[in-house]
């Protein structure tokens, strides 16, 4: 179940924090320049995300939790099945995070990473860069519940037969980018990784 309190508003000062207004013109293809247009960017940090994947069992691991988006925008279900991801904050890099993450959201531990690739996750309206990895791990210990209670996390893990989590592309279950990339991209690429990485 949900408990919600009434939308607050006047949130002035906290956008002011997060969310820059422009008045931006652009070159046009065919030559000349646009008009002078209203934009605005929500700055948000970069993030590192990682979909941990067992070579030997043939089994991924992925998340479930509550996401605030996806209950404001009246999705169904808003305990959503991802990949594991976090901020980047200052002086960490991209696989540091992907590690870390996956351990505290997973308990799992990687030992290997491959990017698969960095992409923006709503260039339309934010400046939020997404660094997104396959990383090797052992699922044999993997299950439970994992997160940080100081962060408000309370995050279920849980390994699935490739096969099964693939299926889950087909039925539509999976409705975030980061995974549904990872794991369109794990379908093309486990042989190969199962040639690479496996013991």
């Amino acid at each position: 179940g949900i408990r919600a309190q009434p939308r607050s508003r006047g949130l002035g000062d906290v956008y002011k924090r997060q969310v820059d207004r422009y008045k931006i013109s652009h070159e046009h293809y065919q030559g000349g320049w646009s008009q002078i247009l209203d934009r605005e960017v929500m700055h948000r940090k970069e993030i590192s995300a990682v979909l941990p994947y067992d070579p030997n069992r043939q089994e991924v691991v992925l998340i479930e939790q509550f996401r605030i988006g996806a209950w404001a925008g009246s999705w169904p279900h808003p305990w959503l099945l991802e990949c594991v991801a976090g901020v980047m904050e200052n002086g960490e890099t991209a696989g540091d995070v992907a590690i870390r993450e996956a351990q505290e959201e997973a308990g799992c531990i990687i030992t290997e990473l491959e990017l698969i690739g960095r992409f923006f996750s709503t260039p339309g309206g934010s400046s939020e860069l997404i660094n997104l990895f396959c990383g090797r791990t052992d699922t044999s210990a993997v299950g439970g519940y994992h997160g940080l209670a100081e962060e408000g996390e309370n995050i279920k893990a849980e390994s699935w037969p490739l096969a099964d989590a693939l299926a889950l592309l087909e039925d539509g279950n999976i409705c975030n980018a980061k995974t549904l990339i990872a794991l369109q991209w794990l379908a093309l690429n486990h042989d190969r990784l199962r040639a690479n990485w496996s013991i």
